[in-house]
């Protein structure tokens, strides 16, 4: 009998996610479940889903699901997570697990006693920039790792549509979430990477001076005025990292990347999908290689030639696809024809990640603890950057039970 997969928001994002599930071999079924009875109605007539809820609790009590997948509005993510869990439920939750240290903490808790999996879907964790930072460091040839730089820029106008689309007349007031609430795009690209985790952070923010009415004191359900923040991240080992959360920002592609990533023994670079590799090798010269066609979207390589490069690298369609560095054979057969591709191609690794980790009851690469060590640095970056870039100390969930096995999604 395969997994029962619940769904708990269905707006825009879920919909890249629901046939994923359906298709995967180790799922039996997906139900369905949103507020909105319209938009449940068509999601469940889209994808032929048979079973639909308008409550979590009716779900929960009626439904024989065993996993819940969270897709709801993102300052809710951590209440839902808690409910799931307590239902006995394992969780895959879109970013950000939660808006508080102590909804993770609380969250870290549950998943530490009742064994039930929790993974975080953050996209970035497979953009082939980590991904490739992340090779290089385990192999050893960039050596220890001194220093990084990772960031999202996303303006707030591109996300006026999904929010006035949840919110209605009061959407300004969640639109003002702090960019350090939703840290992962950029946090998780460089900590994974290096396999270690924050101890403190400083940060500045940007006063917001838009005239939408969404950042500042009153306008907000955090009276955040921000709309960008900056920090310095102190790691465990002595590393340190520069992360941006940007929502006022006139760039658009790419959005998530990592822009530097230096050990003692060479550094990564990118700029304008342009990427580079430099080494240092005892008693032979420096070499610098070009990684761009292992990075870049297949698609992207393929027309790169193309007279009006320039202005097609800023074409979303570039950051839908497969790079080679994706390891698609260990993908289900069922995901080939797949066509609905975004951020990346890393939809179909993330969902792969999820039912084997539930179905094995063994850890995914980004479990709870991960996800701890990604949101907790920005979290209390906002706090520093309230205070003018007071540093801070940020505090450690630990590791993992060393008894609780580790997935390999590759081998597995």
């Amino acid at each position: 009998m395969g997994l029962r997969v619940g769904f708990v928001g269905c707006g825009g994002f879920a919909s890249s996610f629901i046939p994923l599930f359906r298709l995967h071999p180790l799922v039996e079924k997906v139900v369905l479940c949103d507020r909105k009875p319209d938009r449940l109605a068509e999601k469940a007539k889209q994808f032929g889903v048979a079973e639909a809820y308008t409550d979590m609790d009716d779900m929960l009590r009626r439904s024989n699901v065993d996993c819940v997948a969270v897709f709801v509005p993102r300052h809710l993510h951590g209440p839902v997570v808690t409910q799931a869990l307590k239902a006995g439920k394992h969780v895959y939750c879109a970013v950000p697990t939660g808006n508080s240290v102590e909804e993770i903490h609380e969250i870290v808790d549950l998943v530490r006693s009742t064994r039930l999996i929790y993974m975080i879907g953050e996209t970035c964790y497979y953009f082939p920039c980590a991904m490739f930072c992340r090779k290089m460091f385990r192999s050893g040839r960039l050596g220890e790792f001194v220093y990084g730089e990772a960031q999202y820029h996303h303006d707030i106008s591109e996300f006026y549509p999904y929010y006035q689309r949840e919110e209605g007349d009061n959407w300004r007031r969640v639109a003002g979430l702090p960019p350090f609430f939703y840290p992962t795009h950029s946090t998780a690209m460089l900590i994974s990477a290096v396999a270690d985790h924050a101890t403190k952070v400083t940060a500045l923010g940007y006063r917001d001076h838009g005239n939408d009415s969404i950042y500042g004191e009153g306008k907000n359900n955090w009276d955040n005025p921000f709309s960008n923040e900056t920090m310095l991240v102190r790691l465990s080992r002595g590393g340190v990292g520069r992360i941006n959360e940007f929502r006022r920002v006139g760039t658009r592609r790419p959005s998530s990347y990592i822009t530097c990533m230096y050990g003692n023994k060479g550094g990564y670079e990118m700029s304008s999908r342009h990427h580079v590799l430099q080494e240092v090798h005892d008693g032979a010269p420096t070499t610098l290689t070009d990684v761009s066609a292992e990075i870049n979207s297949t698609l992207f390589e393929t027309e790169r030639d193309l007279p009006d490069y320039c202005q097609r690298s800023l074409n979303a369609k570039y950051d839908s696809g497969f790079s080679r560095i994706h390891n698609v054979a260990r993908l289900p057969k069922e995901f080939a024809g797949y066509t609905g591709f975004q951020h990346n191609g890393s939809h179909q690794f993330l969902v792969d990640d999820f039912v084997k980790a539930a179905t094995a009851n063994k850890l995914p690469p980004n479990h709870v603890w991960a996800a701890a060590r990604y949101m907790l640095p920005g979290l209390i970056g906002h706090q520093s950057a309230l205070r003018d870039g007071e540093p801070m100390p940020v505090p450690d969930f630990g590791d993992p039970p060393a008894d609780w096995a580790l997935l390999n999604p590759d081998g597995e």
